[in-house]
């Protein structure tokens, strides 16, 4: 099934894929290297709210087509719309996407086959995993243009140190994906031609594991990511006590007990 916001051409700039458990959510704006335009944003937020109360789906890849990932925001459609509402808007709606992304109970993998600049950083930042391509290379770049880049910095620096985000935000330098696997910005980095198995295998071995412990996992660890360690241990010990006391764990033990697969609960 393909969802879409229809540009001028009535090109679908969003395209949604479900199989198996794993929906893909690609963009699809080639022409403009996917830049984030407001429709663009839009129809990543309906897809988004539709998909995290879809139980039917279990994880889910966002990628995109073309040669780049994503460059960040229309700049041509920012100069076009150069006032308050318009500019300050875009920026909040890109900020709702990435906490949806967060509070949505699937997994969520970026699929990065090239460039991912600014926004487009910061998307790859905002999902919980990510695979690359070792043609990809990702910057925030904001700098460079006269333009610190605030929003894409706030996921980037939950992913790397202080000092690497620093010197993204500062210099503006692309880094390549080698240096973005060992600076933790990136889960896996592999050839081109193996993008897309190393996507899926990843996907499978999430597809696997139980929905709803996964899916309190993802929310406890985003919780207490913003704690202080005392609180963060409180909240840790009573999310494993009722995960611990909870249908899933009774039948993963007993599962490892009995030499069997676990049915899990969907």
């Amino acid at each position: 099934m393909d969802t879409a916001a229809p540009t001028a051409t009535t090109e679908p700039i969003l395209l949604r894929s479900d199989a198996g458990g794993m929906t893909t959510l690609t963009l699809n704006r080639t022409r403009q290297f996917n830049a984030l335009s407001m429709a663009m944003l839009d129809a990543l937020q309906e897809a988004i709210d539709a998909i995290a109360a879809d139980r039917t789906v279990r994880v889910v890849v966002i990628a995109a087509n073309g040669k780049a990932f994503c460059p960040g925001h229309d700049l041509k459609e920012m100069l076009a719309n150069r006032n308050r509402k318009f500019i300050g808007g875009q920026f909040d709606k890109c900020g709702r996407i990435m906490m949806s992304i967060t509070r949505m109970p699937q997994p969520v993998i970026a699929r990065v086959q090239g460039i991912a600049t600014a926004a487009g950083c910061q998307l790859v930042a905002g999902c919980d995993l990510a695979v690359a391509s070792t043609a990809a290379r990702f910057a925030t770049s904001g700098i460079n243009f006269g333009l610190f880049c605030a929003t894409p910095g706030v996921a980037v620096s939950r992913n790397v140190t202080r000092k690497q985000a620093l010197e993204m935000m500062m210099t503006g330098e692309f880094i390549d994906a080698p240096t973005a696997l060992a600076w933790g910005l990136v889960n896996r980095v592999v050839p081109p031609e193996e993008l897309d198995a190393a996507v899926q295998a990843l996907a499978t071995t999430l597809l696997a594991k139980p929905p709803a412990v996964l899916a309190a996992g993802k929310k406890f660890f985003y919780r207490q990511a913003e704690m202080d360690m005392a609180a963060a241990y409180k909240l840790a010990s009573k999310v494993i006590t009722d995960n611990m006391l909870g249908d899933d764990a009774l039948e993963g033990v007993n599962a490892f007990a009995e030499k069997r697969q676990p049915q899990w609960r969907k």
